[in-house]
């Protein structure tokens, strides 16, 4: 990362946010779109455990490895930097941001690059 910060920051990846264009689901048997916080953890914690399933083990704590190996999953794509848009309080850009983390995922190379680590 670019600033040289040392720890985490908040939020720590991303994913399709918007309530417009969030995700598609079926509830009580009404298709409606998700979006916020509420769509992007779960389907974060389900790529985890596809991720896991398909490793044979445990990824455990993800964020320190998702910092410590940035250049790497944004360099293989794994991790995809969101450099516009904004959630209200900041706006995406260039590298980690408050708006985005450290980005989207392409799950099938994170998983490549997670099983090499």
């Amino acid at each position: 990362m670019n600033d040289q910060h040392k720890g985490r920051g908040v939020p720590d990846v991303a994913g399709d946010a918007d309530p417009q264009t969030g995700y598609q689901v079926r509830v009580d048997g009404q298709n409606v779109v998700f979006g916020g916080t509420s769509a992007v953890a779960p389907l974060w914690a389900g790529l985890i455990a596809l991720i896991n399933q398909q490793r044979g083990k445990p990824a455990g704590y993800l964020n320190p490895t998702l910092y410590q190996n940035y250049a790497q999953l944004t360099q293989a794509n794994a991790l995809r930097d969101v450099t516009s848009g904004n959630n209200g309080s900041y706006s995406a850009g260039p590298g980690w941001d408050a708006c985005t983390g450290v980005g989207t995922p392409d799950g099938a190379k994170l998983l490549t690059i997670l099983s090499t680590l």
